[in-house]
């Protein structure tokens, strides 16, 4: 994974689909002047474009197709969107979780489908949640929207009951990522060449790690070992980030992270270190939403954070944005 990001590339057709930690800053037109994280001799990675379908709750209109009819509506509308030659391409990769034993490599057989040569080479990845378009037609149907937001009031909320440790359980229907269908694609190419064939980056891709903890007690505290250490590989800060958008599996998952990101005890028990990461603004995190209120398909929610993060950035004239996302497992990208 490592070398694909930075290796010097043609076109990729890429799904994340692994937790993720990821630096990313925006292209080329910049409102305030920063240091760049440009490395010399290496060519810079670009986000060029993402798409995805409207996500929505599982065993709804998405309920009879495969996973790979999902992938291949998302791909098919990246290369809408990008007019992408399809055979510009040089690899697609695809993450799904949770594999339907009918399809041995989802990749390939949406690649197929959405028309690709039968030359260009695929593969599947899965790691929980972090394995990841435009519109999406089933039949005759045009889907449209996400179906996955509800009308509601702080008062029928309060009476859900616990889905776990009952009756005491804090975790309800409310405070959880909801099950959700949906499929989502990127393009990712050198700026070299997605210049050459005159698209307008949105985004560089400057730097990631995947981190791993004890599962027992840390599971989903990812996101607060991944980005000290992604800030650290990229030398930057957390004042440096224009833009935060962590996956949100549970709203108490986001709020013990926080807390493990704002306590010196936490950092020098567990981490290693001396001092607390620090926690992200308030006014960064996550402005447009996440996984509790969009939804969560376990394949698709990667590539959902860093198109957002390059929009966020564009829209709101930030450089630096930074993608984390935990997942089963203890992990964390």
């Amino acid at each position: 994974m490592a070398s694909m990001l930075m290796n010097p590339l043609r076109s990729f057709l890429f799904t994340f689909v692994f937790p993720l930690t990821l630096s990313v800053s925006v292209s080329p037109v910049q409102t305030k002047s920063k240091k760049t994280l440009a490395k010399p001799g290496v060519k810079n990675i670009v986000l060029v474009d993402g798409v995805r379908t409207p996500f929505l709750t599982s065993g709804t209109t998405y309920a009879d197709l495969m996973p790979h009819d999902l992938a291949r509506a998302a791909l098919q509308g990246l290369l809408h969107r990008t007019s992408l030659p399809k055979d510009a391409v040089d690899y697609v990769i695809y993450g799904t979780v949770i594999q339907e034993v009918k399809t041995s490599n989802v990749a390939r057989e949406a690649s197929l489908g959405a028309g690709f040569s039968d030359k260009i080479p695929c593969h599947t990845v899965t790691m929980a949640c972090i394995s990841s378009n435009v519109a999406m037609t089933t039949g005759r149907d045009m889907v449209s929207k996400d179906n996955g937001i509800r009308p509601s009031s702080m008062e029928q909320l309060a009476k859900l009951k616990p889905a776990f440790i009952k009756p005491h359980g804090t975790v309800t229907a409310a405070n959880s990522s909801f099950l959700t269908d949906g499929a989502s694609a990127v393009l990712i190419m050198s700026e070299e060449k997605a210049l050459a064939m005159g698209y307008k980056p949105k985004a560089y891709l400057r730097d990631f790690v995947y981190v791993s903890q004890d599962p027992k007690d840390q599971l989903l505290l990812g996101p607060t070992y991944g980005t000290p250490k992604v800030l650290e590989r990229a030398g930057l800060t957390m004042n440096d980030i224009d833009v935060f958008e962590f996956h949100e599996a549970f709203a108490g998952q986001i709020m013990a992270n926080l807390k493990a990101m704002d306590s010196d005890w936490f950092a020098q028990t567990y981490m290693g270190r001396k001092t607390k990461v620090g926690t992200p603004p308030m006014e960064k995190f996550n402005l447009w939403g996440g996984s509790l209120s969009l939804g969560h398909p376990f394949g698709a929610t990667g590539c959902r954070l860093v198109t957002t993060v390059a929009h966020r950035l564009q829209k709101e004239g930030g450089q630096y944005g930074l993608v984390a996302a935990c997942a089963a497992g203890g992990q964390v990208t």
